[in-house]
């Protein structure tokens, strides 16, 4: 049977005069205080990203009319005084207008300066003087349980703060082209369609990260490109509109090799890429690289797999010759090989 209480009151706990003070209100004041500092660092050069795409089958056909339009939406952040923004590529891939919205209301047009599909990261611009840009920080500084604050505008809802802390760091995480990106941060601070391109802040209002991603079905699983991975993409999509890389005109697998194998090769990975096609005219087939071929190292550092030899192939291995080893018929060889600029997406 139920007993209805008829007085609701609660009587007041007894405190002993020896008890430690209860410093929880203390704690939660400062972890407010920084997370409140940290919004109204940066939320002024947040945008909410409205984007015009027209569909890659209507761009086939011909069709460019704004009938043929379907609208997106993400977030991006002003890094420079001059209007320069980021955010996703993946949130500007096949717009046609892009129109940015700040926390006090002003909406002004975005033009698309430069994509970079590899890294997800995005430059635009607004022609608007003046204004003020978040501070990049220094993501290799970040710790597991660190405090960060992401700022954004999910599933329409402008200006939206969410906070957590680092969850892990180095995460891996393939791009829609197919790379991996290094050094991914995993957070726990909440993110939902909309977030893309926003920033993600430390304690201090410096951007560490931008918001790209999280695991459908699972919660406080969600991702950001460290910031000092645009660092490096940024001067290269401001100058060029894209991020120069090596190519070497291949088609591989990554493939484990053998105990007996590695240790007669003496070779310092377990792993490598076969080659299974080799383009005609390209650095591979002037290098004499054939089908079967099982490449192990590129100058000079070890390839245990096709992501390893992604990343070697950087902007300034471009039309330099260096060494590429390989096992072919169970011996080792080494030719010089000349990476060439990769074709643009």
């Amino acid at each position: 049977m139920l007993q209805l209480l008829r007085d609701n009151t609660v009587p007041s706990p007894t405190v002993s005069p020896d008890a430690p003070p209860d410093d929880s209100a203390e704690l939660l004041d400062a972890y407010s205080s920084a997370v409140v500092s940290a919004v109204d660092r940066v939320a002024p050069t947040v945008a909410h990203l409205e984007i015009a795409v027209v569909p890659s089958s209507s761009r086939r056909r011909g069709r460019r009319s704004a009938d043929a339009e379907q609208n997106g939406a993400g977030s991006g952040f002003v890094f420079t005084p001059d209007g320069f923004l980021l955010t996703n590529s993946h949130v500007v891939e096949g717009a046609s207008r892009i129109r940015a919205t700040f926390a006090d209301g002003e909406s002004h047009s975005a033009e698309v300066v430069g994509v970079d599909p590899d890294t997800d990261l995005a430059v635009l611009r607004v022609d608007v003087p003046s204004l003020v840009g978040a501070s990049l920080g220094d993501s290799s500084r970040l710790r597991a349980g660190q405090v960060v604050v992401a700022i954004g505008n999910p599933l329409g809802f402008s200006s939206t703060v969410t906070s957590g802390v680092v969850s892990a760091l180095g995460r891996t995480m393939r791009s829609q082209s197919g790379r991996l990106i290094d050094g991914v941060i995993q957070t726990d601070a909440a993110l939902n369609p909309g977030n893309s391109g926003g920033p993600l802040v430390d304690s201090r209002g410096e951007v560490v990260g931008i918001n790209t991603a999280i695991i459908a079905g699972a919660q406080g699983i969600c991702f950001a490109i460290p910031v000092n991975t645009a660092r490096f993409v940024i001067p290269q999509l401001i100058r060029d509109g894209r991020v120069r890389r090596g190519w070497i005109g291949l088609s591989g697998q990554t493939i484990t090799l053998s105990r007996r194998r590695v240790q007669i090769s003496h070779l310092d990975t377990a792993g490598g890429v076969l080659i299974t096609t080799v383009m005609p005219h390209s650095p591979a087939e002037s290098a004499g690289l054939r089908p079967r071929d099982i490449v192990v190292e590129l100058a000079g550092a070890p390839v245990s797999g096709v992501d390893d030899l992604q990343r070697l192939l950087a902007q300034e291995r471009i039309g330099t010759t260096v060494p590429i080893t390989i096992v072919r018929d169970g011996a080792r060889r080494i030719f010089p090989i000349i990476p060439a600029e990769s074709p643009a997406h």
